[in-house]
Parts: structure tokens; sequence; C-alpha cells
């Protein structure tokens, strides 16, 4: 092969070739044309001598490439050779001589000048580009990432980037890169970052509130006078004030705790077993009614402070100390001898201990200011505390008065009555008369002092219900609430008693 010949033949040597920078030390642009490929055999080519350059260029392919070089864009820096002393302006290896070749036509050499010009400008432009992009103070390029669901968002383009100006590139197929000038002036897109978005912090920088930001005032929690003293004292209340709400919530949500009198079953002469000790115990229904309430229910036994056998310095004021409040259930009669009377007849002798017992309970309970309930026995021993008396038997000192007892125990009821003014009236609104079961043959003769009646026989007018007006509360019924329940609808709902009993044991626990 010969060493003037390239590996296009059909393209005339130095048709393509590509334009060397004007200035030193510039690298020329790449091209994208076939003869910026060209092999070592076409550059060595170009460096021959005039006359074999003049002698291998045949008029027909001088025409061919200026036809070629005609059709490119002018401002296309592949159709161009840079204008370097020795090269020639028709893409030639060196410079003709006058008469040493075919001569170069007017219009390609206007053609040529131009497209140096035009080379020169592009190559001078991206140099200023380049030297900008490297200012401290230029704005970061910036490359626009994809859309997705944060579009618009802009992130700083990294180092070496096909983003920055590259030297070298077609100038005519990129466009101008954008200065900062630039972009601040096109404004804001909707949705793209702010202006300096993605540059390095300056931690250096001190950016105080815009004047106004700040209240002028204090903020509320703070005082014109307050001091550390004052701020340490409305701490210390504060705590103080935690505590007793505290203290007060476990006082007032405490389970109350009801005591209930005990029946006593005195020894029988000569029995053996049970029957031949004394026995303590409470009736099951009184027990339950009260507990069905969510109410802690204990029996009070009597106390041997001066027993032979097992002697204790417990007293009963220690119960009506630890205890919210007293209930005094039924069972024997109140002996005649307490209220300073006789058995009219040898079997009413009633049961003189257990007076005696519930008495003490009952004056240690109101001392303490608890309140106390009284059921059938414990209606007429309330009369008899504070000097009342009894009728021994309604049917033999009351001739004229109802049935009060019947076999039918439970079963048996009569009609009582509300007076006026009196606190089961308002207990019960709506309820002037009620019908009330009726289990006993004793009943109250003469009031005690501060007593006042609450119920009556509606009937024959016997004394139904009793109440203290020195304590918060102190009440006796003659009926026996316990069992209303399960005797029928007719029957009083004894429940608004037994919540007032229980409120005023809350509200006098402490």
């Amino acid at each position: 092969m010969s060493d003037n010949k390239t590996d296009h033949p059909e393209i005339p040597d130095g048709a393509g070739r590509p334009a060397q920078s004007s200035e030193p030390g510039a690298s020329a642009p790449p091209v994208s044309t076939p003869a910026a490929s060209a092999t070592p055999a076409a550059s060595a080519a170009s460096s021959t001598s005039p006359a074999s350059a003049a002698s291998s260029t045949s008029p027909a392919s001088a025409d061919e490439a200026a036809r070629r070089a005609s059709t490119d864009a002018p401002a296309s820096a592949s159709a161009v050779t840079a204008d370097v002393p020795g090269a020639d302006s028709s893409g030639g290896g060196a410079d003709e001589e006058p008469g040493g070749g075919q001569p170069v036509q007017p219009s390609q050499a206007q053609e040529a000048a131009e497209a140096r010009e035009a080379a020169a400008q592009a190559v001078a432009r991206q140099e200023a580009e380049v030297a900008a992009s490297r200012k401290p103070s230029a704005s970061v390029p910036k490359v626009q990432i994809e859309e997705t669901a944060d579009a618009g968002r802009q992130a700083p383009a990294p180092a070496g980037d096909a983003a920055a100006p590259h030297v070298g590139a077609n100038p005519a197929a990129q466009p101008p890169a954008e200065t900062a000038e630039a972009q601040a002036a096109a404004g804001a897109r909707p949705g793209a970052a702010p202006a300096g978005f993605g540059q390095a912090p300056d931690f250096s920088a001190q950016h105080p509130p815009p004047p106004g930001a700040l209240p002028p005032d204090p903020p509320r929690y703070l005082r014109p006078s307050d001091s550390a003293w004052s701020v340490l004292g409305r701490i210390i209340a504060a705590r103080a004030r935690q505590l007793f709400d505290r203290a007060g919530q476990r006082i007032t949500q405490r389970t109350l705790r009801i005591g209930v009198s005990a029946r006593i079953f005195h020894p029988e002469p000569g029995a053996q077993g049970l029957r031949g000790k004394t026995l303590q115990y409470l009736e099951e229904s009184i027990a339950h009614w009260v507990m069905s309430r969510d109410v802690i229910v204990f029996m009070i036994p009597t106390v041997g402070h001066q027993g032979m056998l097992h002697p204790s310095n417990i007293r009963l004021r220690d119960y009506a100390k630890h205890l919210d409040g007293l209930l005094l259930q039924g069972g024997a009669d109140v002996s005649p001898q307490t209220y300073a009377e006789t058995a009219a007849r040898p079997e009413w002798p009633g049961d003189r201990v257990r007076d005696m017992y519930e008495l003490e309970l009952l004056h240690e309970f109101i001392e303490s200011g608890k309140p106390v309930l009284g059921v059938c026995r414990g209606c007429q021993l309330i009369n008899v505390a504070f000097g009342g008396t009894l009728y021994q038997d309604i049917a033999t000192d009351v001739p004229t008065a109802g049935v009060h007892v019947s076999e039918h125990y439970d079963q048996h009821r009569h009609a009582v009555t509300f007076p006026e003014g009196s606190s089961l009236a308002s207990m019960f609104p709506g309820h002037r008369e009620a019908v009330v079961n009726s289990i006993h043959h004793q009943a109250v003769r003469t009031l005690g002092r501060d007593l006042t009646v609450e119920a009556v026989s509606a009937g024959d007018g016997l004394i139904e219900a009793v109440r203290y007006r020195r304590a918060p509360f102190v009440v006796g019924v003659q009926w026996h609430p316990e069992f209303h329940r399960a005797g029928g609808a007719e029957l009083l709902d004894c429940t608004p008693l037994l919540d007032g009993f229980l409120r005023s044991a809350r509200e006098t626990r402490f």
C-alpha cells in the first residue's frame, strides 16, 4: 500500500480532516465524520511535499471535495481546517505555489474563512464557559432529577458529569450552558428547588431572627415578678396538692367496711356439742343485702376483756374506729329490764346480754360520728338507747292494733305511711304509703329523746320507723328490707334506704 493513500479512497486526502486550533496548546474538538478516524497512513500522506499533493489531486477530485465541503454546515468544525501556517486551505498538505497545482476558487476560500472564524468563536466561547464554571463564586451546576414523586427537585452535578461544558465537543450540537444570572432571570419553575440548593452549608454564617419574630412579652408561664423562690414555692405547692389529691382519692374510693352486730345463741342447760356453746352469728339475707352495693361486711363479736379463758384489750370502740358504719340486725326481743320494766310473761325475757353488747356498740359508733341503721330489733334498741319504752306484746298491750306477726313469717305484710317532712318521705318520693313485711310482736311505745317518727302503720298508727336528730344518720325501721326483693313487686324497694346509709358512711369515714 502506498504511503499517500487513505482508508477511504472515495474521499480526497484531507477533505474531512479535523481543524486545528489557532492557539498554541489548545486541543482540537473531536469530529464525528468518517475522516476523523483516518489511519496513520493518511496522516503521513498529509505531511508530504506540495508537489506530491498537487500531483495526487486531480481536477475531478478537487471539485468533489469542494462540493462535499459546501454541503456541510458552515459552523461545523468537521468541515473546515484550522488556519495553521503550512496547511493547505483546500484541505491539502501544504500551501501551493501559484501555478504549482489547481488554483483555489474564490467562493471556496470565502467559505473556508467563514468556517475558520466560526470554529474560533466556538472554541473561545467554550473556553470562557469552562473558566466561568471554575470560579468559586459561580453556582454549582445542577442536573435535573428524574421526575418521580419528588418531581422538580435538583441535585448538584457530580464532578466530571457530562452536563458540564466539555472542551472538544461539537459546538453546534450543544447549546450554551446557563449561568447563575440566567437561571435567576428565568425564575424558579413550580416545584423547582430554591436558588443555592445543594451548595455546601456555611456554618460560620449567623442568621438572627428577623425583627418582630420574637414576642415582645415574656412567655405566659413566666411572670414579671417571678423570682427563684416564688417559682420554687409554686412547685412545692403543686407537689403538695398532688399528694393530697392522691391521698384523698385513696380515702374516698376505698371500699366501705360495714360492721353488723352479732346474734347470740346461748347454751342450753344440759346440752352437748354446739348447743352447749355460746354462738355468735349473723343472718345470711341481711349480709347479702348490704354486700349487694359492693361493700365489705364484718360481723362484730362481743368483747371479753374480763374473760377467764382469753382476756383481750380490744374494745368495741376499736371496731367503731376502723369500720365505716354499723347495722343492727334483728333477732331476739329486747329485754324489759333494759328499759326498766319487768317481763309481762316468762316467755318474754328478751336477751339482756345482747342488749348490753349492742347498746355499747351503738353509742361507740354514734360518738365516732359513724352512721347506724337498725332493722326490726335494731329499731327498738335505738328507741330504748335514748330512753324510750316498748310494747312487750302488741296483741296484749294494744288489742285494737292490727296483726304484725304471723305464722307466715316474712310473707306477712301491711301498709305504712311516711309523715310529711320525714326523711323517708324525701327518700321515697311519690310513695306517701308503701307496703312492708311485718315480723314483730313488740313495738315502740314511748318515743325516746331527740327521736322523730319516720313511718307509722297505716291501720293502727303504731310507730314503724324512727330517726335520731342529732346525728348524720341514725335510723331504725321496724320491717325487714332484706326480704323485700324476694317478697314481690308490691313491697317497697328499700334500695334508697341502703344507699342513703352507705352514702353517709362514705362521707363520715374520716
